[in-house]
């Protein structure tokens, strides 16, 4: 299913530049464009559309240690609710690493760069005006929502 991210603001680096009402369209787990809401939505006419408060740009990668929770699936959600769409490898153990596979959360050799660009894989964070997550799209699913 064709799915567009719309928000107040992309940004398709953290430290980029902002697109005022921009949108992400997302196929499957893979991004399939980046740009104006309007052309956007030109491009999939049909396409389920979300529209997120706030500026909406890459997932974010998890470089500490990962939070307190009973159990490594919770973890892995505490790590989502942060808008965190991977972790770096020498935080996680065994358990914590199944339970990421399970999830669609990363486990990387380092921290890296993200983006949001066409082909890439669809990880995507919404946050509000007070810098909090409201939304985590991890590989094209939506895996947090702030209620």
């Amino acid at each position: 299913m064709l799915t567009l991210h719309a928000a107040d603001e992309v940004r398709a680096a953290w430290d980029a530049e902002p697109l005022p009402d921009g949108a992400v369209a997302v196929e499957g787990g893979r991004i399939a464009a980046v740009g104006p809401l309007a052309e956007i939505e030109g491009r999939f006419p049909g396409a389920r559309v979300r529209r997120w408060p706030g500026v909406l740009g890459p997932g974010r990668v998890h470089d500490g240690p990962l939070p307190d929770a009973p159990s490594p699936r919770e973890r892995v959600h505490e790590v989502l609710k942060s808008g965190a769409v991977a972790v770096v490898e020498r935080y996680v153990d065994e358990g914590l690493r199944f339970a990421a596979e399970r999830n669609g959360l990363l486990v990387l050799p380092a921290p890296r760069p993200a983006v949001l660009a066409a082909g890439a894989r669809a990880d995507l964070a919404v946050l509000g005006a007070d810098g909090a997550c409201l939304a985590t799209v991890c590989a094209g699913r939506l895996v947090h929502r702030r209620r």
